[in-house]
């Protein structure tokens, strides 16, 4: 980093530290102008400005993320917000962007992604029908050696942001040292809670660098019919346990059929705020992994609520919810091939998306460089964004047919032992889902479209 740079970077610090310490709403205001402000001048991408300047119009009109903000500042582990805003906010969306950018300028070929997902493990103690990483060789596993060398090359690429799937990642005993070693790097952990103890939510609060999200399916009834009895009560306890080390961590929500109703309620989401949650993810079920049902599938009707629901809540709520799904707007559709993200899963593949089961190259026999722009993902990457309906992002579950063609006869090998089902077996189920959502997406943007122009 630049001597400028650096210099702008210590004071958007100094200043976030004196945002966690005002009580004074015109101090608090004025002081998170001068970071948006300065923040601007790191960020070269004119992407990344419009989303800086996107951020401060909802300050300015008292969105109910000001509040998340608050809560970040004034109620986290001093030295957990101080790793989060350098690996985040400093590392990832400022100087991260601008070493893409570099990258993509002097390297050529591809602009890198912004992150990655990386599955370390696929060891787990539970069997939730419809997992979707439940038909992995469980045993399987990757080196510290092999995890090494992905990030340093990730980083060398502007990535600073990693998503730890799995398996349940706190099973790899190591994993720490993949925390500790990369300390300059931000880790969102996808994890069943079952584990956190508060012994280890003091630890990650030591590590810094970790926001965890725990998977929950609903209420009790909901959560220990997918993942066993008492894992509700073993979820509420690590949640528990993180807000009183002053953790930032969230939910993970997988919509299906069955719980579509509960977790799109407001006691769903109350409670998960109560609890400490500070930001949520959605997922809708797919029927790839463990026992693939498409009845498990919402339907078209659901995941268009589900849609809905989510503008709601972030227009009333004081916590961050995502949509994988119908968020397609907001990323500018489908983010898979290296666009935006790819996964690497416990063998070493490197998959387009952590839902397509399917690659051409592993890493550990070829450099992430050469993995990101192979013929597969280039492939991918031309035919983004899938639909002008940025509401029907996916290949898998919007355009099945390209799914199949890219799966099927790119000579991608699949990953695991049935991983061809959605694209074989299911696949006049999948027609059926995007043939039913189609209409409802376009009514949806086309209404979308209208706001924007008034």
């Amino acid at each position: 980093m630049s001597l400028r740079n650096q210099a702008i970077a210590n004071s958007i610090n100094l200043l976030l530290a004196a945002l966690a310490r005002t009580s004074d709403e015109r101090k608090f205001r004025w002081t998170y102008t001068q970071i948006a402000r300065l923040a601007t001048l790191l960020a070269k991408k004119d992407y990344y400005v419009e989303r800086i300047n996107w951020i401060r119009d909802l300050f300015d009109r008292n969105h109910p993320a000001l509040e998340v903000t608050r809560k970040i500042l004034t109620r986290t582990n001093p030295h957990h917000r101080k790793a989060i805003i350098q690996t985040l906010i400093i590392n990832q969306l400022l100087v991260g962007t601008n070493r893409r950018k570099a990258f993509a300028e002097q390297d050529g070929g591809f602009y890198p992604p912004g992150f990655l997902v990386i599955s370390p493990t696929m060891r787990c103690n539970l069997r939730c029908f419809g997992c979707y990483a439940g038909s992995y060789e469980r045993e399987a596993e990757l080196s510290l050696e092999s995890i090494h060398k992905v990030l340093e090359e990730a980083k060398e690429m502007g990535m600073h942001f990693c998503v730890v799937s799995g398996g349940e990642p706190f099973f790899k005993e190591d994993i720490f040292q993949i925390f500790e070693r990369h300390s300059d790097m931000i880790f969102h952990i996808y994890t069943h809670g079952g584990l956190i103890t508060r012994e280890l939510a003091e630890r990650i609060a030591r590590c810094g660098n970790i926001i965890p999200a725990i998977s929950i399916e609903g209420f009790q009834g909901e959560t220990d019919r997918r993942r066993g009895p008492g894992h509700f009560d073993r979820v509420v306890r690590a949640m528990a346990y993180l807000k009183e080390a002053g953790i930032i961590f969230g939910f993970s929500a997988t919509q299906t059929s069955e719980n579509h109703d509960v977790i799109t309620s407001r006691h769903f989401i109350d409670f998960l705020i109560e609890q400490g949650c500070l930001l949520g993810w959605y997922f809708m079920y797919l029927p790839v992994g463990r026992e693939p049902k498409a009845q498990l599938m919402p339907s078209p009707q659901q995941r268009d609520e589900l849609r809905a629901w989510i503008e709601e809540v972030r227009s009333s709520r004081p916590i961050l919810v995502a949509d994988f799904w119908n968020d397609g707007p907001v990323v500018g559709g489908c983010i898979s091939g290296g666009r935006k993200y790819f996964h690497i899963n416990a063998r070493g593949d490197v998959e387009p998306c952590v839902f397509c089961h399917f690659a051409t190259h592993n890493i550990k026999d070829t450099s992430l460089k050469t993995a990101l722009n192979s013929p597969l993902f280039q492939a991918l990457r031309r035919e983004q964004p899938f639909h002008e309906n940025l509401l029907r992002p996916c290949m898998l579950v919007d355009k099945p047919e390209l799914g199949r063609r890219l799966a099927l006869e790119s000579g991608a090998y699949f990953t695991h032992p049935g991983a061809e089902t959605i694209f074989t077996d299911l696949a006049e189920d999948m027609d059926r889902f995007a043939e039913g959502y189609a209409p409802l997406a376009d009514k949806a943007w086309q209404e979308r479209s209208r706001r924007k122009e008034v």
